[in-house]
């Protein structure tokens, strides 16, 4: 159904039942116009890994399973939704364990929000499947714990923007015709979230099919595959993921002085914001290398000089900067960066396969840059 048929069957349907609404979700509207700015992503929540790093990447690279649009190699997490009075979204906590936000452009919501600290009571025994739907018919014998959940409750107007924090559980009812603004994001502050989830369904794929691991001819590599069609990503995208991000910090760190050894982390914001981004890459690093998947099949190799001499990385580089530069009025740091391969701030790593190749390069990056 394309989107003008929806508003057809939107503003033609008289209907009064629920069950026959439709809810246009996940339309990746500024993807498909780009050139159409309808609105600018609040200051607040700029500092957006995940889509700033889908602007120019794939998030899985699997040649086998690689499509454009294919739910794994999803374009972006930057959405609109649509939906009449009545329609609503099951209880859900959110990709990646993401942060989200959501602007009301028009109508009004009522959310339901559960603590991740009580995110069991809404699981079944076997902590396999969670409850649809808060206000259907729930079996106390299959969701034991359901009814000692304490909800949050309350109701967005137009114009008013909801942050969802992440692991929060939540389900969400239009109260009238409703349009959206939506959008899921990581960074510094919650990436750590991500690994965790990535691990436990990591360790759920291989769960599934433990039986057949003596007859398979690779089961670590079946794992993954499972992984990524489950979670959005495996092992070797969060690890290709994390080293980018650590290499263009790094990047933007040497470019705030012309001597990147005599740099101060209090010299400004940008500065200090690099530094926890690159520490907290540091910590997720170390509990990715404890993980002892990582001895079980060569995740990846990325070799340094060929990922600064690819134009994708440079504009990569640029976009944050202009993102960081713009989120502290520190424009004069944003400039565009050209000649990457003419850096010589990346010491003798040449290569990064593993975890301990990443803390190996972040723990000397932050030595160059004077931690």
């Amino acid at each position: 159904m394309s989107v003008s048929d929806f508003i057809d069957s939107w503003l033609t349907d008289s209907s009064s039942d629920e069950q026959s609404l439709l809810y246009l979700k996940d339309w990746h509207f500024s993807r498909e116009y780009p050139d159409y700015v309808a609105y600018n992503t609040p200051i607040f929540f700029l500092d957006d890994w995940l889509n700033l790093y889908l602007d120019k990447y794939h998030m899985h690279n699997d040649p086998e399973s690689h499509q454009d649009r294919n739910e794994i190699s999803c374009s972006d997490y930057r959405f609109v939704y649509m939906g009449a009075k009545g329609t609503w979204t099951p209880l859900h906590a959110d990709v990646f364990r993401s942060f989200s936000w959501s602007a009301n452009v028009y109508g009004r919501k009522k959310w339901y929000f559960l603590s991740p600290s009580q995110h069991h009571l809404v699981y079944d025994r076997y902590m396999k499947s969670s409850v649809y739907d808060i206000f259907g018919d729930v079996c106390k014998s299959k969701y034991p714990g359901f009814e000692k959940a304490i909800w949050l409750e309350c109701t967005q107007e137009p114009n008013e923007i909801i942050f969802v924090p992440s692991g929060w559980y939540h389900q969400v009812h239009n109260l009238e015709d409703t349009i959206s603004i939506n959008h899921n994001w990581f960074n510094a502050y919650n990436v750590s979230w991500v690994w965790d989830l990535l691990l436990r369904e990591y360790h759920e794929a291989v769960g599934y099919i433990e039986d057949i691991k003596d007859i398979c001819d690779d089961f670590e590599g079946l794992c993954q595959k499972n992984l990524a069609a489950n979670a959005g990503m495996d092992f070797r995208d969060f690890f290709t993921f994390m080293t980018r991000f650590a290499l263009a910090n790094l990047v933007l760190l040497h470019q705030l002085t012309t001597d990147v050894r005599n740099m101060d982390r209090n010299s400004s914001q940008m500065a200090r914001l690099l530094f926890f981004n690159l520490e907290n890459i540091q910590h997720v690093a170390l509990k990715m290398k404890s993980e002892s998947a990582w001895q079980n099949r060569g995740i990846n190799t990325i070799n340094i000089t060929e990922t600064i001499d690819d134009q994708s990385f440079v504009e990569f580089c640029n976009a944050m900067g202009t993102t960081y530069g713009t989120m502290y009025n520190e424009s004069q740091h944003s400039q565009t960066l050209q000649n990457l391969e003419q850096l010589n701030i990346f010491g003798s790593h040449q290569h990064i396969r593993i975890p301990d190749d990443l803390l190996a390069f972040v723990e000397c990056s932050l030595k160059l840059v004077g931690k």
